[in-house]
């Protein structure tokens, strides 16, 4: 029969164990994100639980139409969820409603996904520095995004959206993920 002390004791040693596991891999490697908003519609939805890879970006820089989430150029306390459009050293173009990604003497049309090549208002060109990203919402004419508050510097950018774990019936590994765009090989 097992006394009180080597119950506790086991109680403990399982404790620690857990803190010594779960603290690193919540604080490095994974954590859960709430969607909040329409600006990622059709995408992710308000209220979609998401788990984020904070592991990657460790190894290799963002890829264009990666999702991910950052701290708020403006208010870091504050994430943010959106999708790579331009990368360090490229210039993103808005003419006509249409978004261009130049890098050197090329220029290609962003289109993907195909379900967001509906045209927005506005133009302009945003040139990225050696360290900064252009972000915009799926929900283009509801985003609050690059467009409106500048670049995202690589240092605010947490990770890229991994897993959505809720609601079930959309469960998905590495949801909106780009497949197969022009755009990533320039």
């Amino acid at each position: 029969m097992k006394t009180k002390t080597s119950y506790f004791g086991e109680i403990l040693r399982f404790a620690v164990i857990t803190v010594l596991i779960v603290i690193p891999i919540r604080a490095y490697v994974a954590q859960p994100f709430i969607v909040s908003g329409v600006s990622m519609v059709p995408s992710f939805e308000n209220g979609e639980y998401l788990i984020i890879d904070e592991l990657s970006y460790l190894f290799r820089p963002p890829e264009r139409g990666e999702v991910v989430v950052f701290r708020y150029p403006r208010d870091p306390s504050k994430f943010f969820i959106k999708r790579v459009i331009g990368r360090p050293g490229e210039t993103v173009v808005i003419r006509d409603g249409k978004v261009y990604i130049k890098n050197g003497a090329t220029e290609i049309m962003w289109n993907y996904p195909d379900t967001l090549t509906e045209t927005m208002g506005g133009n302009g060109i945003y040139p990225l520095g050696a360290e900064e990203y252009f972000v915009l919402g799926d929900n283009r004419r509801m985003s609050l995004d690059s467009r409106a508050w500048g670049t995202v510097d690589e240092h605010l950018i947490r990770g890229r959206v991994f897993v959505r774990l809720y609601p079930f019936n959309r469960i998905d590994i590495l949801p909106a993920a780009p497949k197969n765009n022009p755009a990533n090989t320039i």
